[in-house]
C-alpha cells in the first residue's frame, strides 16, 4: 500500500507535537505585547512570589514572559463586582496600538483587572485590535482562562498569543500537505487536557498543545486497567531519558493548573488545566556514575538515543540502566527489536566495570545496584503524586508503558506494595495508543463566588445552564461523528479563608433543594478529607469557579490489534539475576506465542519485538486484549 492509499483509507488523522513548547523553551515565539489595566504593568514580573530555595539569593529572578518594555497600561478599571470604575479610554488604546505596529509587534495579549466578572473592556479592546491591526493575532484573558488569579490569566494569555502566528502556520502547512498527499478526513490535535481537538480550533488557542504528549498515557492506562477491573490506576511511562508518572482516580484523570513551561518557579506558569504528569530523570538511557562522596548515582543525565547505552555499539561508553538490564539477563542480546539490532554484552560489561571498580563491587553486583537505585527513584516519583492525589498505591493497578518499562516494573510494584501490574501489548507506544482512544473534548468555565451559607440555587443553575448550553452547542456540531457524549459538572471550592481551591465533581447537574446543597457539601468534605486527611464541618464552603466539560467519543475505545504472525521459536530459558541477588535459570516466553488466559508462574522473562518484561516470583497471564497481567 502506498502512502497516498494509506492516507486515503483513513477518516481521522491524530497528531501530537512538541512544536509549541520547543518554541517557548528556545525563545522562538512571536514578538508579543501585553495590554493591562493602568497601574498594574508588573503582573508578569512579580508573579506569585516564591523562589526555588528560600535561602539562596544567588539565583537570578526569572524574566517575565513578555518583556517589561512591551507591557502597556490602558486607562480603564472594572471593580470586583463588575461595575465600571473608570471608563475605557479608546483613544489611548488606539494610540498604543499604533506604537505596537511601529515596534513590529506580532501578537497581543490582553489581561485587565476583573475582566472575568465584566469582560466589556477586554472585548472592546479586541474589536479595536481587529480594526486598527487587522491580521494581528490576539488573546483575551477572560475567554482563554477565566480564573480569578491575575498572574495566571496574564501568563496564559501571553503564552497563547505568542504561539498563534507560528502554530497557525504550522497547522495550516500540516493540513495542506495532508490534503495534497491524499488525506481528506478530519485532522485532530492532541491536547494537554487528555483529549483531542480540531486543528482549526487549536490554531485559535494553541496553548492547549503544551505538554500534550504525556497526557495520552493515562487515557490508554485507564482503558487497559479497566479491563483488569480497576478504577484507580498508576501509569508509569519509561522512556530513554525520563520516567513519566500519571494517575487515574475513580476512573477520572486529574488535572492540575501547576503547569510550568521550563523549571518550576524559574519557568513560566500557564495556570491552564493540564493532565497532572510528573517526570524524573530516570529511564533506560540514564547514566550511572560514582559521585564525589563515593556513592552510586543514576541519572538524571542520559546517553540519549545517540550514542545511546554502551551495549548499542554506537560509541557510548558510560554505563546505563539498559546496560545493567542486559548484564542481569533481562534483555536478550540477540533478540533486541526482534533481532534486528544485536546488543554488545562485552561493551555493557566494560561500561559497568568503570563504576564497579571504585565501588569495590563485581560487575553483576553493580548492575543490580543500578537497577535497584533506578527503581527507588521511580518509586519515589510515584509515591509523590499518589500521596498528593490521595491514592494508596498498594490498592491501585500499576500500568507500564514505554519500551524500557519491563526492565524493572515488577520491582517498582514490589516497592509500592502493588497487587496487580498490567503491561499492554502496545505499551511501548502507550501515549500514541491513548491518542487513538481519546475523546474530542472541550470545557467552559465561569467565575461565580458563592458560599454554602449564602447559596443561591437560581444563580448557580443559571451559570450551569449557560456553560452546559455552550458545551451542548459544541457537541451538536459533532453530530454524526460521535458514538457517545458525556458531560461533567465541577466546581473549584475551598473552606472559608483558605488560599487555594480543590476541584470537586458536583453530585448533581443542577441544584433543586437544600438536600442538593448538603450533598455538594458532603462531596467537598469527602474530597478534602481524601486529599488532606481532615474535614472542617464548622467552616462554610466557598465556591470560586464553575466548570462544565463535554467529552465526545469518536470511536470505540478499544485499540485494534494487528494480525499476529508466527515469531521465532522461544528460547527455553536463560540465566537472570534478581535484585535480591538470586540467580535463576528463567523460562523465556515470546509474548505473541503465549496462550490467552493460561496462568504462568515466575521467575520468567516475557519478551516481544519492542519490550522485555522481567518477572520475579509472581503469577502472570496474557489476556484477550493482548495485555500481560502480573499478580504480585
Amino acid at each position: 500500500m502506498s502512502l497516498r492509499e494509506l492516507l486515503a483509507s483513513g477518516d481521522t488523522f491524530i497528531h501530537a507535537t512538541t512544536h509549541a513548547i520547543n518554541a517557548i523553551l528556545t525563545g522562538n515565539t512571536a514578538r508579543t505585547a501585553m495590554l493591562t489595566t493602568q497601574g498594574h504593568p508588573d503582573v508578569l514580573l512579580l508573579r506569585e512570589g516564591g523562589r526555588p530555595d528560600a535561602f539562596d539569593f544567588t539565583t537570578p529572578f526569572p524574566q517575565p514572559f513578555v518583556p517589561r518594555r512591551h507591557v502597556h497600561e490602558v486607562p480603564e478599571r472594572i471593580d470586583a463586582d463588575g461595575s465600571v470604575f473608570a471608563a475605557l479610554d479608546e483613544a489611548a488604546v488606539l494610540a498604543t496600538l499604533d506604537r505596537l505596529e511601529a515596534e513590529g509587534i506580532e501578537a497581543i495579549s490582553v489581561c485587565l483587572l476583573w475582566s472575568i466578572v465584566n469582560p466589556a473592556h477586554e472585548l472592546r479592546i479586541g474589536e479595536l485590535i481587529a480594526q486598527r491591526l487587522p491580521g494581528t493575532p490576539y488573546t483575551l484573558s477572560h475567554q482563554l482562562n477565566p480564573i480569578p488569579r491575575e498572574y495566571r490569566r496574564a501568563s496564559a494569555a501571553s503564552i497563547d498569543a505568542s504561539l498563534k502566528p507560528m502554530m497557525g502556520q504550522y497547522l495550516g502547512s500540516l493540513t495542506d500537505q495532508l490534503r495534497a498527499a491524499g488525506f481528506d478526513g478530519r485532522v485532530l490535535m492532541v491536547t494537554s487536557q487528555g483529549g483531542v481537538m480540531d486543528a482549526a480550533a487549536l490554531g485559535k488557542a494553541p496553548i492547549h498543545v503544551l505538554n500534550s504528549g504525556p497526557s495520552m498515557a493515562p487515557v490508554a492506562g485507564r482503558h487497559f486497567a479497566a479491563g483488569a477491573g480497576s478504577s484507580d490506576v498508576i501509569i508509569a511511562d519509561t522512556g530513554g531519558t525520563t520516567f513519566d508518572v500519571s494517575v487515574v482516580r475513580d476512573g477520572r484523570i486529574p488535572l492540575t493548573r501547576e503547569l510550568w513551561v521550563g523549571p518550576t518557579i524559574l519557568g513560566h506558569l500557564t495556570g491552564f488545566p493540564s493532565v497532572d504528569v510528573r517526570s524524573v530523570g530516570a529511564g533506560g538511557g540514564s547514566i550511572a556514575r560514582v559521585d564525589s562522596g563515593g556513592g552510586l548515582q543514576v541519572g538524571p543525565e542520559s546517553a540519549g538515543a545517540k550514542p545511546g547505552p554502551a551495549c548499542y555499539g554506537r560509541g557510548g561508553a558510560e554505563p546505563t540502566v539498559t546496560d545493567a538490564a542486559l548484564i542481569l539477563g533481562y534483555l536478550d542480546a540477540s533478540y533486541f527489536l526482534g533481532g534486528t539490532m544485536p546488543l554488545d554484552v562485552a561493551a555493557a560489561e566494560a561500561a559497568v566495570a568503570s563504576v564497579a571498580a571504585p565501588l569495590g563491587l563485581t560487575i553483576t553486583e553493580t548492575a543490580a545496584s543500578i537497577i535497584e537505585l533506578a527503581t527507588e527513584t521511580m518509586a519515589q516519583a510515584i509515591l509523590q503524586i499518589t500521596v498528593e492525589q490521595g491514592i494508596d498505591p498498594a490498592r491501585a493497578t500499576l500500568v507500564g508503558g514505554g519500551g524500557a518499562a519491563g526492565m524493572n516494573l515488577v520491582f517498582i510494584g514490589r516497592r509500592l506494595g502493588s497487587a496487580r501490574i498490567v503491561v499492554p501489548e502496545i505499551g511501548s507506544t502507550l501515549s500514541a495508543a491513548g491518542a487513538l482512544m481519546s475523546d474530542l473534548v472541550t470545557e467552559r468555565r465561569a467565575t461565580g463566588r458563592m458560599s454554602t451559607t449564602a447559596f443561591s440555587a437560581d444563580t448557580a443553575n443559571g451559570l450551569l445552564d449557560r456553560l452546559e448550553g455552550e458545551c451542548r452547542d459544541f457537541a451538536s456540531a459533532q453530530a454524526g461523528d460521535t458514538e457517545r457524549v458525556e458531560y461533567v459538572h465541577t466546581v473549584e471550592a475551598r473552606y472559608a479563608d483558605q488560599a487555594w481551591e480543590i476541584e470537586v465533581v458536583l453530585p448533581m447537574a443542577r441544584f433543586g433543594s437544600d438536600e442538593d446543597i448538603a450533598a455538594f457539601r458532603e462531596a467537598f468534605d469527602a474530597e478534602h478529607e481524601r486529599l488532606y486527611n481532615f474535614r472542617d464541618t464548622n467552616s462554610a464552603v466557598e465556591i470560586v469557579s464553575w466548570r462544565v466539560g463535554v467529552a465526545c467519543r469518536l470511536r470505540n475505545a478499544g485499540a485494534r490489534r494487528l494480525a499476529e504472525t508466527p515469531g521465532a521459536a522461544s528460547r527455553p530459558s536463560r540465566p537472570i539475576i534478581l535484585p535480591s541477588g538470586e540467580r535463576i535459570e528463567a523460562p523465556v516466553h515470546r509474548w505473541f506465542d503465549m496462550p490467552i488466559d493460561m496462568p504462568f508462574r515466575g521467575p520468567a522473562i516475557v519478551e516481544s519485538h519492542f519490550t522485555s518484561v522481567a518477572i520475579d516470583h509472581a503469577d502472570f497471564r496474557r489476556t484477550a486484549d493482548g495485555s500481560l497481567v502480573i499478580d504480585l
